[in-house]
């Protein structure tokens, strides 16, 4: 059995916060990902609004967040986690590398892309519907596509989107969007990006082997070769069973991150917050670590 004294599960940013903070303050730290370090970060094209960087690239951001951790001693690993559960004063969880005996545990696990739920979606999932721009958009260059969505997320894409597509078109079931007004100014100056507000997708169509097209409530169609979904996120928070979550599954937690399991904490997206971007994350991760110290110091661990 492997012992460490902080095991965080997730490796954004996060985790990768989190990890930091812990490592500095002395604790073994472990992260464990089965996808390696960076999470949603490595499918963000540009980010321009972390403190102190200016513009720079969800990979490039990862890549100095993972030296960062190198540098303070922290154990990464690409196991996956299947289980935790907590033995006393003491957390022993199940993963790839074999069971891990910590003093604290980190949920920093995300959410993952919410879906359409409509008719073609599933048929057309990597024929021509995809849920990340960065990792999908180079395929639809000088093509037709329509990103689903209305918040950060899908305005940041489209922009991302319109530098290699022909055409943009946003579909967004309500009347105004809920991204930043930022990203809207921007939008509204790009020439082939337009807008359809206050409809829903009801279905994807296409030829069996790509799309072609998307049906609107209404019976409207929009021409497309590809549709980009983003319509929020489904928390990963599945991993531990016996802790309060809202109705949507998310983690809840107090200021020091902690949840209703003593000696449990959440960071990131996976939590319940009304803000989610990669600087309230690597807020979450530092505090996190933070409240796993002052656990860790009071119970004499």
């Amino acid at each position: 059995m492997k012992k460490v004294d902080i095991l965080i599960v997730g490796a954004g940013p996060g985790g990768m916060s989190a990890a930091q903070y812990g490592a500095r303050a002395g604790y073994s730290t472990l992260v464990l990902d089965p996808m390696g370090p960076g999470g949603q970060l490595l499918y963000i094209d540009a980010i321009e609004n972390y403190p102190g960087l200016g513009e720079t690239s969800g990979y490039l951001l990862s890549e100095a967040m993972e030296k960062q951790c190198a540098s303070f001693g922290v154990e990464m690993d690409y196991g996956a986690v299947s289980s935790i559960s907590k033995e006393g004063n003491l957390f022993v969880s199940q993963t790839d590398i074999g069971e891990v005996e910590s003093k604290a545990v980190i949920l920093a696990t995300g959410a993952s892309h919410r879906h359409l739920g409509v008719k073609g979606e599933e048929e057309y999932r990597g024929k021509g519907v995809s849920y990340c721009a960065t990792c999908d958009g180079p395929f639809f260059r000088g093509k037709k596509v329509v990103v689903a969505g209305g918040g950060d997320t899908a305005l940041t894409d489209a922009l991302y989107l319109s530098k290699l597509c022909s055409t943009v078109t946003i579909v967004h079931r309500r009347e105004e969007f809920r991204a930043q007004k930022a990203l809207q100014d921007k939008i509204a100056k790009v020439g082939n990006i337009s807008t359809v507000m206050g409809r829903n997708i009801v279905e994807i169509k296409g030829d069996g082997s790509s799309v072609k097209e998307v049906v609107l409530d209404g019976g409207e169609t929009i021409e497309a070769d590809g549709v980009f979904v983003f319509i929020g996120t489904v928390p990963n928070s599945s991993l531990v069973e016996r802790i309060a979550k809202t109705e949507n599954g998310f983690v809840v937690t107090d200021d020091s991150m902690e949840t209703t399991l003593p000696g449990l904490f959440a960071s990131g997206d996976v939590r319940n917050t009304t803000f989610r971007q990669v600087v309230t994350a690597a807020s979450d991760g530092a505090k996190a670590a933070h409240g796993a110290d002052e656990y860790i110091r009071k119970n004499n661990l």
